[in-house]
């Protein structure tokens, strides 16, 4: 998982929250990173039909879904990453040795069960209930 995904639910979070159209810069000012990456996420977002866009000057991105139906699954897939993603791979298939040979099968299938997993519980949460917990832990507005 990235920094990619975290932008993509801060930016959901703070278009649900302000119930308005919101302009990159805004809501890269309220995620403390770049306007150019805000803009990237939200492209994948929109493309997923998570988010809709206007442009003109008084244009901007805005979340007119149920945030109790968007998940962080949903994010996730929008944004088209693997939780747990191994990218090296110990031994070597050639080999006589049997750890060396089936090791990298052996991790696989282990890092594919713990991606599913976490997939799974991603699945369970939802836009909603982030911003429920924010609210809840903290009274202030964003």
């Amino acid at each position: 998982m990235t920094a990619e995904f975290i932008v993509a639910v801060h930016s959901l979070v703070f278009l649900n929250h302000k119930k308005c159209s919101l302009s990159s810069e805004m809501i890269a000012e309220n995620v403390c990173t770049n306007p150019a990456r805000v803009r990237k996420i939200l492209l994948k977002l929109k493309k997923a039909d998570l988010i809709s866009s206007k442009g003109g000057t008084d244009g901007g991105y805005f979340f007119e879904k149920d945030p109790k139906a968007v998940t962080l699954r949903d994010v996730l897939a929008a944004v088209e990453l693997d939780v747990v993603k191994i990218k090296w791979r110990s031994g070597d298939t050639d080999m006589d040795c049997e750890v060396a040979s089936g090791m990298a099968g052996v991790m696989d299938g282990i890092f594919n069960t713990l991606d599913a997993s976490c997939k799974a519980q991603l699945a369970s949460i939802t836009i909603d209930d982030i911003d429920k917990q924010l609210f809840k832990e903290n009274k202030n507005e964003l």
